[in-house]
């Protein structure tokens, strides 16, 4: 389908676009966290990574060949502390980001025909086919970069103080 074709091109376009975007990030910008406690931009590359090699990639996988196997358990959350995700280094991060989105789009575009209409029964969100992981892989990158983008804008009205960006545009808009 060309809309599958389509999702599989925005992966590979954000598997490049992603480790470009952070660069030239300094390594103190890159661990720096808004006082509300949100993620750094390192942690965000991070939990990217660990997403595309534990998360979408294996249970799309999962939900296309055995849809009634249990999912290996995730916790976003807890590895970001556990695995100490701030104090990694952004290149490595990225790079490695690079390498497992190439893998997922070889192995995406390798299928033969998916049924993407598979569903397996999640415990807490019921049932998922893979049509609907698959879509919402694509948009988690787009959620994403959204949270580094808003890092990197927080962080200039951070070095810009005293001065005010609300020339540029309101960033809810």
């Amino acid at each position: 389908m060309r809309k599958f074709q389509n999702l599989i091109e925005s992966l590979r376009r954000f598997g490049v676009i992603l480790p470009q975007l952070v660069a030239d990030v300094s390594s103190d910008d890159a661990r720096w966290r808004p006082v509300d406690g949100s993620w750094s931009i390192l942690e965000v590359v991070s939990h990217l990574c660990d997403e595309e090699e534990y998360d979408f990639r294996a249970r799309v996988r999962s939900t296309l060949e055995t849809p009634e196997r249990p999912w290996d358990p995730i916790d976003p959350p807890g590895w970001a502390v556990e695995r100490r995700y701030n104090e990694r280094e952004l290149a490595t991060e990225a790079a490695r980001f690079q390498q497992l989105r190439a893998s997922s789009v070889t192995w995406l575009r390798s299928l033969d025909n998916p049924d993407w209409s598979r569903t397996h029964l999640h415990p807490k969100f019921g049932p998922l086919n893979a049509g609907e992981l698959f879509a919402a892989w694509v948009a988690h990158d787009q959620l994403h970069l959204r949270q580094i983008a808003k890092r990197q804008f927080q962080m200039i009205q951070r070095d810009a103080e005293p001065y005010s960006t609300h020339y540029a545009g309101d960033w809810t808009a």
